[in-house]
């Protein structure tokens, strides 16, 4: 039996511009260690690149429209600079702890979203002095943003389309078995010898 802290699961589904609307699905297994790992300048800050890039560093993770996702642990007290692509929009989900965002520092808490403006060309996030006790290794958020797609949204459920008549559409597909299956490029993250029992 595995023992350890408290796990976040995040889904993230990516909007994608009219032309791939239908393109096949796909599944990208990322573990831990595929991510690529960068520190903040003063070492306070663990910046983990799971998609896009970051000041030259790619991480592992395939989108068809260019955006940037990351996770980040800033140390308490500590401020983070993300250099950040120009044009791209950008939010940060808290997973815990507390901290303040933007140049008028606003307060963010677990749980909690800031939506930037238009961000220009870096991010400032800053770590509360104080983190409750479950974010005492730091301040944990995700940071992520892309190149708006400026088209007309249409959503319901898990689709996302342009037009009402596209999201009946995709309904009809879905009921139908038509929009395929997604199999996984590995096996689940278990072996036969994890299913033995120990002896005595």
């Amino acid at each position: 039996m595995a023992k350890g802290g408290l796990f976040h699961g995040v889904q993230l589904w990516v909007n994608l511009p009219r032309a791939r609307k239908w393109v096949p699905p796909r599944y990208q297994d990322i573990r831990g260690r595929d991510l690529t790992l960068v520190a903040s300048d003063d070492g306070s800050s663990l910046i983990r690149i799971i998609a896009g890039s970051l000041a030259g560093h790619e991480g592992p993770g395939v989108t068809y429209t260019p955006i940037t996702y990351l996770h980040a642990t800033v140390a308490p007290g500590a401020r983070l600079a993300l250099p950040w692509p120009g044009g791209f929009s950008a939010m940060v989900y808290v997973l815990g702890g507390d901290g303040h965002v933007g140049p008028d520092g606003r307060p963010l808490h677990e749980g909690q979203l800031a939506v930037y403006g238009m961000a220009g060309d870096a991010l400032c996030l800053r770590a509360a002095d104080r983190q409750p006790l479950a974010a005492r290794g730091g301040w944990e958020v995700l940071v992520l943003g892309g190149l708006p797609i400026r088209e007309p949204i249409a959503r319901y459920g898990p689709f996302v389309m342009n037009t009402r008549e596209e999201i009946i559409q995709a309904f009809e597909d879905y009921q139908a078995g038509r929009m395929g299956i997604i199999p996984p490029e590995r096996l689940p993250h278990r072996t036969a010898a994890d299913d033995r029992l120990p002896d005595g």
